[in-house]
C-alpha cells in the first residue's frame, strides 16, 4: 500500500474532497481505497483550522503509482497485523484472572478469543448493578464497599472519560488491537485514527458489556463478587486461590490485575509475603473551568461542531517537582470516587457528546517514596489514605470545592504578592472571559460543599500546585482566574505500589503474573490494556510449552 503524510484539509471538508486530494497526489483516477491511519487538528492558524492525515491507500500497481506521484509526503508501506501467539488451544488448563479492569478484561478476551476458557474473579459488582450502586452514592451519600467507581466490571477507568490514548511505544501493533477489539465491542470507528481517542463512560459501558458476553461466548467464566483473600502455594508455586475467604479454587496460572484502588488486597499480597515497592505517584486537585474559556484558547472560538468541546495539556516545573494536567476531561464531569468510609477521592468523566458546560482536569504535583513517612512498601498508600481523611474531614463527607482566588492567598506570603501580581491586577470575569462568579458553579456527580481545599494537601505541594496554575495561566488566558474551582481531592492518579515481576512476568510466586496498573505496569485504560494482552502472550505460550 501507499502512505501519505501530511495531508491536510480544512476539518468542513468532504469525503469527496478527501478522496479527491489523494487522488491528485498520486496522479490517479477513480474511487480511491482510503483508510486512515491517525487524524489530528491543527489549530496553528487559529480560528482557520484543519485536520492532518496520515493515511493508507490500496492502489493496484502500487510500485509503478509510487513512481510517478509526489513523493515528497508519500512512502511504500506494509502493516503486518497483531497476531496472538497461540490460536485454538484445546488444553485443559485453565488461567484464573483477578480483576476486571482493562488490564484483566483484555488478559481474559485474548485468552478466551484463542481458545483457553479463562476465569475471571472480579470482587464488584456487573455494569448493570454497578451503575445503579453508584449513581444511589452520588445522590445519597451512601457507599457500597465493593461496588462504586474504583471496584466492578470494567475497573476504575469505567466511570472516566474513556480516553485511550497514551505514550507507550507499540512496536508489538498491541495498542492497535485494543483500539480494534473496543470498535470491534462497540465503540465508535473514529478511536482508531483521532490523535486523542475517547469514548465516553456511557458507550464505554455497553463496550465491556459486550467484552464480557463474548468471553463467556468462548467459554470463559465471569464471576462477580469474588473477591481474593489468599494464595495457596507448594514449593513456590501457586496452586490455588482463595475466595471471599472461604472457597478455595485451584489455580496453577493465575494473572494479578487488581484496580490501584485495592489496597485491602496490597496489604494481603505483603503479609503473604510476595515482593513489592512504594512507586512514585502523583496527587492535586480537579479544577474546572467555563468550556468555553477552553474552547477560545485552543479553537480561536467559542465553538466548532465539528470537534466538540476542546481538550488541552499543560506542564510545567515547580522545584524539583512536576505539575502537569491528568485525565482532562472536556465537557465533563468531578465525580465522588471514593471507595473506603472515611475517606474522599475524586475523580474526572466525561460522557460521548462531552457536553456539560464545564472543563475539568486534574492538576496534579509529582511525589515520590521520599515524601512518605516510612520507606514500608505501602507508604503511599498511607499517604493517600490521609490525605483523603483530610478531603473527607473539611467537606464532611462531600466533595469540597474553593475558588482559586482564596486557595492561592492561603497559601502564598506577603512577599510573593507581587510574583503572582495578586493586587491590582485586571480582573478577567471583568472582561467577560469568566461569567459572573456566583453563576459559575461546578459540574460534580455528587454531593458538594464549599470547603478550605487548601487544608488538605502538605503545604508544599499546596504551593507547588499554585505555582502550576499561575504558570500555565501564561499560556491559557483565564486559566488562574481566582473564580476557577478547586476541588479535592485527586489521589487516585496511579498505583503507589510496583509488584515485583521478572523477565517471565511473573512475580516471586512462580505461576502468579502481577498486570496493570494497579500492579504498577501501566497508567491508563489504554496501557493497562495492552499490559494486559502482553500477559495474555506469555501465560499462553507458557501453558501450550507444558
Amino acid at each position: 500500500m501507499l502512505r501519505i503524510n501530511q495531508l491536510k484539509l480544512p476539518i468542513g471538508h468532504s469525503n469527496a474532497q478527501l478522496e479527491a486530494k489523494v487522488c491528485k497526489l498520486l496522479h490517479i483516477n477513480g474511487k480511491p481505497d482510503i483508510h486512515i491511519v491517525r487524524r489530528s487538528v491543527d489549530a496553528r492558524k487559529k480560528p482557520e483550522l484543519y485536520f492532518n492525515y496520515l493515511i493508507d491507500v490500496h492502489v493496484k500497481n502500487e510500485k509503478e503509482v509510487y513512481k510517478h506521484c509526489d513523493k515528497k509526503n508519500v512512502i511504500l508501506h506494509r502493516e503486518e497485523p497483531y497476531q496472538f501467539p497461540i490460536s485454538e488451544y484445546c488444553g485443559e488448563v485453565r488461567p484464573v484472572i483477578i480483576g476486571m479492569g482493562p488490564a484483566g478484561l483484555f488478559c481474559a478476551y485474548m485468552l478466551a478469543e484463542a481458545g483457553f476458557k479463562p476465569i475471571v474473579l472480579e470482587r464488584g459488582s456487573c455494569i448493570e448493578e454497578r451503575t445503579e450502586d453508584v449513581e444511589t452514592f452520588w445522590k445519597t451519600g451512601k457507599l457500597n464497599l465493593t461496588s462504586n467507581v474504583q471496584f466492578g466490571e470494567g475497573g476504575a477507568g469505567t466511570f472516566s472519560d474513556g480516553k485511550l490514548n497514551t505514550l507507550v511505544k507499540d512496536k508489538y501493533g498491541r495498542n492497535r488491537k485494543v483500539l480494534s477489539v473496543f470498535v470491534q465491542e462497540g465503540a465508535p470507528e473514529e478511536i482508531l485514527y483521532d490523535y486523542k481517542p475517547h469514548i465516553g463512560t456511557d458507550v464505554l459501558k455497553t463496550v465491556i458489556t459486550n467484552m464480557r458476553k463474548q468471553i463467556i461466548a468462548w467459554g470463559g467464566e465471569v464471576r462477580f463478587q469474588s473477591k481474593v483473600t489468599g494464595f495457596k502455594t507448594e514449593n513456590g508455586r501457586i496452586n490455588a486461590v482463595i475466595i471471599n475467604d472461604k472457597e478455595c479454587f485451584p489455580a496453577q496460572f493465575v494473572v494479578l490485575a487488581p484496580g490501584h484502588s485495592a489496597r485491602d488486597t496490597f496489604q494481603m499480597l505483603y503479609d503473604t509475603g510476595l515482593q513489592m515497592e512504594a512507586k512514585p505517584f502523583a496527587v492535586g486537585f480537579r479544577v474546572e473551568h467555563p468550556q468555553v474559556i477552553i474552547n477560545r484558547a485552543q479553537y480561536g472560538c467559542d465553538e466548532v461542531s465539528k470537534l466538540g468541546s476542546a481538550p488541552y495539556k499543560v506542564t510545567a516545573s515547580a522545584g524539583d517537582r512536576g505539575v502537569y494536567s491528568f485525565c482532562m476531561c472536556p465537557g465533563g464531569y468531578v465525580v465522588n470516587a471514593s471507595s473506603e468510609e472515611g475517606r474522599l477521592a475524586i475523580n474526572g468523566m466525561s460522557y460521548h457528546a462531552r457536553d456539560s458546560k464545564n472543563a475539568n482536569s486534574a492538576i496534579i504535583v509529582s511525589i515520590t517514596p521520599e515524601d512518605f513517612e516510612s520507606e514500608h512498601p505501602l507508604a503511599g498508600v498511607a499517604f493517600q489514605r490521609k490525605i483523603e481523611e483530610n478531603a473527607y474531614r473539611i467537606g464532611k463527607g462531600k466533595i469540597p470545592v474553593e475558588r482559586y482566588g482564596i486557595f492561592k492567598q492561603a497559601m502564598i506570603t506577603d512577599a510573593e504578592l507581587e510574583k503572582y501580581d495578586c493586587s491590582g491586577k485586571e480582573k478577567l470575569s471583568e472582561v467577560q472571559l469568566f461569567p459572573n462568579q456566583d453563576s459559575f458553579i461546578p459540574c460534580i456527580k455528587g454531593q458538594w460543599c464549599m470547603a478550605p481545599v487548601h487544608e488538605i494537601l502538605p503545604g508544599e505541594l499546596s504551593r507547588a500546585f499554585v505555582e502550576g496554575m499561575e504558570q500555565f495561566g501564561k499560556v491559557i488566558k483565564g486559566f488562574a482566574d481566582d473564580a476557577v474551582l478547586v476541588e479535592g481531592i485527586e489521589s487516585r492518579t496511579s498505583s503507589p505500589v510496583r509488584i515485583i515481576r521478572d523477565d517471565s512476568l511473573q512475580s516471586t510466586v512462580r505461576g502468579l503474573f502481577p498486570c496493570g496498573e494497579g500492579a504498577g505496569y501501566a497508567g491508563g485504560i489504554t496501557s493497562a490494556a495492552m499490559d494486559g494482552i502482553k500477559v495474555a502472550e506469555e501465560i499462553a505460550k507458557q501453558i501450550t510449552a507444558g
